[in-house]
């Protein structure tokens, strides 16, 4: 296999960079969510992959004028968020949208239902007025009748893609407080389609969203989500931690994190299918980087604000066909690796939980990626085992595969860069290809 094997401090920067206000004990601020998101157009490789699209959504409040209205549950105030507690990723829970509408096998059907707002990820709607979003892929799907566009919200993350009628635009930059942000402007009058992805980690702050604003039109039922759905469970290879970054020593910083071009958000349009990522910096399945024991990935897993141990999602409302694990590489990172026993223990009673909450899924283990040496066929061989187990166990739809991609040069801290992320998708792509047939 080829991979890079400059590893001792991959992941290891946030160590460097922590300060205070981290969430969960990730020592870094910076470091916890990711999402689909697209970087400016013309960023290098970025305008290559303009105009591809992202990844469907879920849940759903009412809009602008639908305030209150559709949605069991929501409560009237502000448009675009009183509605649909309890929405989903890839449904359109509350808002009125047919059933019969979502997925099927004759092509993606047409936009039915009421007018609102589709989130991408794990929507928390406790808040009244308000809908939160963190994990990697966290988005903000609309559609409108219109020549303009803007979204109110309160949002510290700092960068969000932005792509409006399937062509990936400049980059959104945002602050911390409530404001409102110009997203389209300018457009013909006519039907037109917004998608918001944050592209930086959710360690940055919690995207509170208010409401769409259309000042010189209305808010349209939302495009259905796609059919395919997939799931990618990882720490900060799988969120884009410095993929632009042009020097393996540069520090991490939210203006060199894409998860858009990451290369489970590569799959995931190359095989056009629904994404929701579930990663966060520096997370094993055991020890987190540094020989952390704290909260690894598994032990925030269920919830829906991963920085929130009361905000726990619920996985009836969106089932994947596959959910793919890239995890193991922080446990191996460092000199304390976790005995045999209690990793392979650990990792199989992450395989129940999954098979647990997604009966019917196919689940992907992958080697970690970017293990080199001893400690990759260690992770291997452990995860060989928990796999084993499941088979033994009468699961039949729990596999391990090796990524096989060349590394092309690297992003902050040693992370993949850009080219990687792409041979790594690449790689994904056929494994995915070759298990479900997409």
């Amino acid at each position: 296999m080829k991979r890079t094997r400059a590893f001792a401090v991959l992941l290891g920067a946030w160590i460097a960079a922590a300060c205070s206000g981290n969430i969960e004990g990730s020592g870094n601020p910076a470091i916890e969510a990711g999402a689909d998101l697209g970087s400016a157009a013309g960023g290098g490789v970025a305008g290559g992959n303009a105009g591809r699209g992202g990844v469907a959504g879920s849940g759903v409040v009412a809009g602008r004028g639908g305030a209150g209205a559709a949605g069991a549950g929501g409560s009237a105030g502000r448009a675009g968020s009183g509605a649909g507690a309890g929405g989903a990723a890839g449904s359109i829970a509350d808002a009125g949208v047919d059933d019969a509408a979502i997925g099927g096998d004759g092509g993606e059907p047409e936009p039915s239902g009421e007018p609102a707002v589709r989130f991408v990820g794990r929507p928390d709607h406790r808040e009244s007025g308000v809908v939160r979003l963190a994990w990697s892929g966290s988005g903000i799907l609309f559609r409108f009748a219109g020549t303009s566009a803007a979204v109110r919200m309160d949002d510290p993350a700092g960068f969000y893609t932005r792509v409006v009628d399937g062509v990936e635009q400049p980059e959104l930059q945002t602050t911390p407080g409530e404001r409102s942000y110009a997203i389209a402007g300018g457009l013909p009058d006519g039907e037109h389609e917004v998608e918001l992805y944050r592209r930086t980690e959710a360690s940055f702050g919690v995207t509170r969203f208010y409401d769409v604003d259309l000042a010189d039109g209305e808010l349209l039922a939302p495009a259905p989500p796609k059919s395919r759905k997939l799931e990618l469970i990882g720490d900060s290879i799988t969120v884009g931690y410095g993929n632009e970054g042009t020097m393996a020593d540069c520090p991490f910083e939210a203006a060199t994190e894409n998860h858009w071009l990451t290369y489970g958000a590569l799959s995931a349009r190359e095989l056009d299918a629904e994404l929701v990522t579930i990663a966060w910096s520096g997370k094993g399945i055991v020890y987190n980087y540094g020989d952390d024991k704290n909260e690894p990935l598994p032990a925030i897993y269920s919830r829906a604000l991963p920085g929130d141990g009361q905000s726990q999602w619920d996985f009836a409302l969106w089932q994947p066909d596959v959910v793919a694990i890239n995890l193991g590489t922080n446990d191996f990172s460092t000199d304390d690796d976790p005995p045999q026993p209690v990793f392979e223990g650990a990792y199989q009673a992450f395989l129940e939980t999954l098979r647990e909450k997604y009966p019917d899924a196919w689940i992907l283990c992958l080697v970690p990626t970017l293990l080199g040496g001893d400690e990759q066929g260690t992770a291997e061989a452990y995860i060989t085992t928990a796999v084993d187990a499941r088979a033994a166990a009468g699961d039949d739809r729990v596999v391990m595969r090796a990524l096989e991609f060349t590394s092309d040069g690297a992003g902050c801290d040693y992370h993949p860069s850009l080219a990687t992320h792409a041979n790594m998708s690449i790689a994904l792509t056929a494994e995915l290809r070759d298990l479900v047939g997409w």
